[in-house]
């Protein structure tokens, strides 16, 4: 394993850029930036586009022998070989920018082994900047962050995708609290990490660049993040799509599982 002082200035460099990468991209928002539709029906604007050249070039600059994955690259998996590759989200939440949510954060994790090991969620229009390195904890602004037990005397808070949300809004009982739409998944499990949120859930499609550094933030906090049958997610593997996904509290893995499968096996969701 290398050492932790490797992991503190890798910290160091992704921090500081994905702090300049979210002023570039406060720019745009608000401001009506152009907006394509890629396959899929995704939105992608000019705003994530200007954030992904300008992390690939400072990124890669610092860092020439890391691989690069990303949502706005055409993905060459080169990176495969390397012993350590970038993973960045430009924008995570692409749709709720463009909708003037504050909700969407940069996104920027470095893999190692197939698992982050250091990550930043910069979310600038919130003023928030989430992040964490391995055995050192997670933090926001600074500030050491703690995923929240489940307890008996107050509903279990859990977020999902729209579709999913509205579906355990209306079928689910009073022990879950369903949140009103979070339109990046990164920020929905970032919410988790610092108690804010018990559980977040996400149907399959989410890709690497969505949830690596989401991970090992939430992971650090003392939370969890796996597929619904509890398996730790692999990173900087050939195929980046991952299945059915739930954060939650460690401490609380089967229990959290259980909840999760008990919501998503709801005939309607």
């Amino acid at each position: 394993m290398p050492e932790t002082s490797s992991f503190s200035a890798d910290l160091a460099l992704i921090r500081d850029l994905a702090q300049e990468a979210g002023a570039l991209a406060l720019r745009y928002f608000g401001k009506d930036p152009q907006v394509w539709m890629k396959e899929g029906q995704s939105p992608v604007t000019e705003a994530d586009y200007a954030v992904d050249t300008f992390l690939k070039e400072k990124l890669l600059a610092a860092r020439p022998d890391y691989g690069w994955l990303s949502e706005e690259t055409a993905d060459d998996k080169s990176r495969i070989a390397r012993d350590r590759t970038f993973v960045v989200d430009p924008i995570d939440g692409t749709r709720g920018f463009i909708q003037g949510s504050k909700q969407w954060c940069v996104s920027i994790a470095i893999i190692e082994n197939n698992r982050p090991i250091v990550g930043v969620l910069e979310c600038p229009a919130l003023q928030e900047t989430f992040d964490a390195s391995l055995g050192a904890g997670g933090r926001c602004n600074g500030q050491g962050i703690q995923a929240e037990r489940m307890t008996k005397d107050r509903p279990i808070s859990v977020a999902a995708s729209r579709k999913l949300g509205s579906d355990l809004d209306t079928q689910l009982d009073k022990t879950f609290q369903v949140s009103p739409f979070i339109p990046s998944l990164a920020y929905r499990i970032a919410m988790v990490a610092d108690g804010r949120l018990h559980m977040a859930l996400a149907r399959p499609s989410a890709k690497d660049w969505d949830l690596a550094a989401a991970d090992i933030i939430v992971r650090e906090a003392g939370g969890m993040l796996s597929d619904i049958s509890g398996d730790t997610l692999l990173y900087n593997c050939a195929d980046v799509r991952h299945g059915t996904l739930v954060a939650g509290h460690k401490g609380q893995e089967q229990e959290t599982l259980d909840l999760a499968r008990r919501a998503m096996n709801n005939p309607n969701g």
